[in-house]
């Protein structure tokens, strides 16, 4: 694989990554399970399928910004404080874009 195909599959690992917290935070719970997540990343031409979704969410999981749960063959997110707080700019996970300033 060249460096340009390794660059935009991180560049969209990293935009879906924020995509998934955006969608958590507009829940009245927070949460959201991984089969609702596919057509919202759909909106954002990013077309994977469940098991990239699931891997998307094991690394918000790894890095604390989300909370998982296995419920068959989906998996229910739950947004953290850490997730709530990098998505209001106060701090920046790894490996998930920065949500762009309010008005920009």
């Amino acid at each position: 694989m060249s460096d340009l195909a390794t660059d935009f599959a991180q560049i969209m690992r990293e935009e879906a990554r924020l995509i998934i917290l955006k969608a958590l935070g507009e829940q009245m719970n927070e949460s959201l399970n991984s089969s609702m997540m596919e057509p919202v990343l759909a909106r954002f031409a990013i077309n994977m399928p469940r098991p990239w979704v699931h891997q998307q969410l094991d690394y918000l999981e790894t890095m604390n910004a989300v909370t998982v749960m296995n419920a068959g063959t989906v998996k229910i997110a739950t947004l953290t404080e850490l997730g709530r707080r990098h998505l209001d700019r106060q701090c920046a996970i790894e490996g998930v874009k920065r949500p762009s300033r309010p008005g920009a």
